[in-house]
């Protein structure tokens, strides 16, 4: 069985980085605007820009990419790759995977027709794909962007094994609840949750008032892991996530016991969710997000990480920081959570051009176009943090920076795909059946720890 939660990270406790995001949230909230775009693209086709980056020229090159991303993600990310192709010469032919995204690369890979890069959600496959020698490892040049532009601990995140293959590109907090002012200020809600008491009263709140009360994507089942991942932290505590990520502990444990049961609290009650369980599990993440802030009775509340901005930003005209702002994930136990997760880009094809794209990738003149787009956290901490878009999100990625490795890494992505990361199985699945099911707490667990020795004791 192999273990990917601490290999090749120090992860600790996360208290002092809920208190900072709660200071930083508050501080955003107090005077944010919407605009503040002031980023300047470097000098069209050149193969160096002012921050000293050389990059080949790769004229006639086609460079295949693939991610997950759709919508607004994937255009805000084809900014950063227009920059790119200016730069270089090469063009860009951007592949959606879908949600399963090892199986998707898999078959691409076996099949002899592997991307040149690609951007893995779930670090447990950067480790498979490494296992399986699918992997390039990065360059001297990308290597020197890594090491000059990100901290020790995500520089080991895509590692394997001591080989660096991978740069966190694009990171996530995902350990926030965003909410519509107008639904707070007619049910006369003043204050935002600092505890699940305290979200659950403001939830009831928001459903007497006439509101739905908290969105949740269900049809995605990777939102659900991350419902389960911040209330276990916060409940359980650093060490009992650490053993559960790593399957040292079963999921029939009584802490998982009492984090499902906790859940269901909220997962239990059809008033609270808009359009009921029924209405979760066919509302897939984008129109989460959309109904909480558009059409004629918006939902209160919609927990999810900052990439939350991207989709507001993009497929509403709500404003941020006016009309939708954000409150820390309540804390369940005595800390607030912090969860973290991210995209690592990798190359699946050897060459100039994968290795140009990850150093362009690891660079601040990548971070920076990219961050002012909106709707995206990058570790990168050379960038310059003027470049994001709003306050709100300004202030997230300070603080994630701030925080050092006192997080979290998002545990789902760190089991083997079978279990933490394809769509229709594993934990997806067993959380959505919980989803449909919350007084089954015994029969959720049972299912979880089955799927969960399979797919680790598989690798």
């Amino acid at each position: 069985m192999r273990s990917t939660s601490s290999k090749n990270r120090k992860l600790r406790a996360a208290k002092p980085a809920a208190a900072l995001l709660a200071t930083a949230l508050t501080l955003a909230l107090a005077g944010c605007g919407g605009g503040g775009n002031d980023n300047k693209s470097g000098g069209g086709g050149s193969s160096e820009s002012s921050s000293g980056l050389k990059l080949p020229k790769l004229n006639g090159q086609t460079l295949e990419v693939a991610a997950v991303w759709t919508g607004a993600e994937q255009a805000n990310f084809m900014k950063v790759m227009d920059e790119f192709k200016k730069r270089t010469g090469a063009k860009i032919n951007f592949v959606p995977t879908g949600n399963n995204t090892s199986t998707f690369l898999g078959t691409k890979i076996q099949g002899g027709k592997p991307p040149d890069v690609a951007f893995l959600p779930q670090v447990g496959v950067l480790h498979q794909f490494a296992d399986k020698g699918w992997l390039k490892p990065l360059g001297a040049d990308a290597k020197a962007q890594l090491t000059k532009n990100f901290s020790k601990g995500w520089v080991d995140l895509g590692a394997s094994k001591g080989t660096q293959y991978g740069v966190y590109a694009k990171a996530a907090n995902k350990s926030l609840v965003w909410y519509n002012t107008q639904a707070f200020d007619s049910a006369g809600i003043k204050d935002t949750p600092k505890s699940w008491k305290d979200f659950l009263t403001t939830a009831q709140t928001l459903s007497d008032a006439g509101s739905p009360a908290v969105s949740i994507g269900g049809a995605d089942g990777w939102t659900l892991t991350d419902w389960f991942e911040n209330v276990y932290l916060s409940q359980a505590g650093p060490d009992k996530y650490d053993q559960l990520a790593a399957h040292k502990i079963k999921w029939t444990d009584p802490s998982v016991k009492q984090a499902l049961t906790t859940l269901a609290q909220l997962w239990g009650k059809n008033d609270l969710i808009a359009g009921g369980t029924k209405g979760a599990l066919n509302t897939e993440f984008p129109k989460s997000v959309t109904q909480t802030f558009s059409g004629s009775t918006p939902a209160g509340m919609v927990f999810e990480g900052d990439f939350v901005a991207a989709n507001i930003n993009g497929d509403t005209k709500a404003k941020l920081g006016t009309d939708a702002k954000v409150f820390p994930f309540p804390a369940v136990g005595s800390q607030a959570p912090v969860v973290s997760g991210g995209d690592v880009a990798v190359a699946l094809k050897g060459g100039t051009g994968a290795q140009a794209l990850l150093t362009f990738l690891a660079s601040t003149d990548a971070a920076e176009i990219w961050a002012a787009q909106g709707g995206i956290l990058s570790p990168n901490k050379e960038m310059d943090m003027s470049k994001y878009k709003d306050a709100i999100t300004k202030q997230i990625a300070q603080q994630l920076l701030a925080a050092g490795d006192n997080f979290r890494f998002d545990m789902s992505d760190q089991a083997p795909a079978a279990f933490g990361g394809t769509a229709g199985t594993g934990e997806w699945k067993d959380l959505q059946d919980f989803l449909r099911n919350p007084k089954d707490v015994a029969g959720a667990q049972q299912k979880l720890e089955a799927d969960a020795a399979k797919a680790y004791g598989s690798g």
